[in-house]
């Protein structure tokens, strides 16, 4: 029998979830029984029922700043929720829960904290999202990204750690990344990553000069669900909708990256020390956390970084090629980064805070 009981929560986009599963091998190295709460039709489900994890099921709603007609129907949602979810619990016995964020979390962390259950929640970005914020004050320690982020919480509380990286991301082959594409090993291989939804932005950039770009490059083209671009069948250019048991190959083999700014992806750019270009979601868009993500990583000489609003045909091309002429310098930046792999840490804090 198992030693410790866990239960793991986040949810709502694949970044809440895939840093889960990143501590999960070690988890259960540490002889931790690992449970998962999430909700019924959310991408959590989908990527933890892959690692056949015990999986509950609880309503939540999302809690958001603009206004949305369900903002009167999703609160009823988040408490019915919370009892959902502090059921499971008080059923479960775990002796700790681990959050992640998402909406999903909130109902989970507060049913921790009528159950009397340790909460450890873990923060990718710079500053706190909203589902965080809430549940800070019911976390026993909270795990940050950015040294930033500390400003935010309080000191007792927080630890800094890092993000987690999946072990096998780390363990890419150039070689067979290169044979997968049908690419050589003389012609430098630029990837573009939009997240997991793909970004029309970057998309339509990389495709509108695709012919200047594969003067130069080799390009993997991660575009997002239902974003492949059919009538463009070149030589040189790969294009994928998705890449999942591929991703550490492609990673591996690329020179030099372009990529939205969530702090999981740039925190694995960091990991792989690959020079990259950041194009972070605009404000218009966002709650402006992958701008102040873009901008640490570009003060600490890891990133380049190029605002959505700036983005044209010449900057792209020119930014491009400055970051492939100095790319070396950035690799030598990331190499003095202490914001190494953070499983180790994460789980001793897991460790350290279940009730002695």
């Amino acid at each position: 029998m198992a030693k410790h009981k866990i239960i793991m929560t986040g949810g709502g986009s694949a970044g809440h979830v895939t840093p889960n599963l990143a501590l999960i091998p070690t988890l259960e190295k540490e002889d931790f029984e690992v449970q998962y709460i999430g909700t019924a039709d959310g991408i959590e489900r989908k990527i933890i029922g892959q690692e056949g994890i015990k999986y509950h099921v609880i309503s939540s709603g999302k809690l958001r700043r603009y206004f949305d007609i369900k903002n009167f129907t999703d609160p009823f949602r988040v408490i019915k929720g919370i009892f959902e979810a502090k059921r499971i619990i008080k059923r479960e016995k775990p002796d700790i829960v681990f959050s992640k964020g998402g909406f999903v979390a909130v109902p989970v962390v507060l049913g921790a904290f009528f159950n009397r259950v340790p909460v450890v929640s873990h923060e990718s970005d710079l500053t706190p999202g909203l589902a965080n914020k809430i549940a800070l004050p019911y976390s026993t320690k909270v795990c940050l990204t950015f040294p930033e982020t500390m400003e935010h919480v309080k000191k007792r509380k927080a630890v800094l750690t890092g993000t987690p990286i999946r072990k096998e991301l780390l363990e890419g082959s150039r070689l067979k990344g290169l044979n997968y594409c049908g690419f050589s090993k003389d012609k430098p291989v630029l990837l573009i990553i939009g997240g997991s939804l793909g970004s029309k932005k970057i998309n339509d950039i990389v495709r509108k000069n695709i012919a200047t770009l594969l003067e130069k490059y080799q390009i993997i083209h991660i575009c997002g669900r239902n974003n492949l671009d059919n009538s463009l069948a070149l030589e040189n250019y790969k294009q994928f909708e998705y890449v999942s048991d591929e991703l550490p190959d492609l990673l591996n083999c690329a020179d030099i990256v372009v990529s939205r700014a969530g702090a999981n992806v740039i925190f694995e750019l960091l990991a792989l020390k690959k020079p990259n270009l950041l194009i972070p979601l605009s404000k218009k868009s966002s709650r402006g956390d992958q701008i102040l993500n873009a901008k640490s990583f570009e003060k600490k000489g890891y990133s380049l970084v190029l605002e959505e609003e700036e983005l044209d045909d010449k900057s792209f091309i020119e930014k491009l090629g400055d970051l492939y002429e100095d790319r070396n310098k950035y690799i030598a930046a990331m190499r003095k980064s202490e914001l190494q792999n953070a499983v180790d840490k994460i789980v001793e804090v897991i460790k350290t805070s279940i009730k002695k």
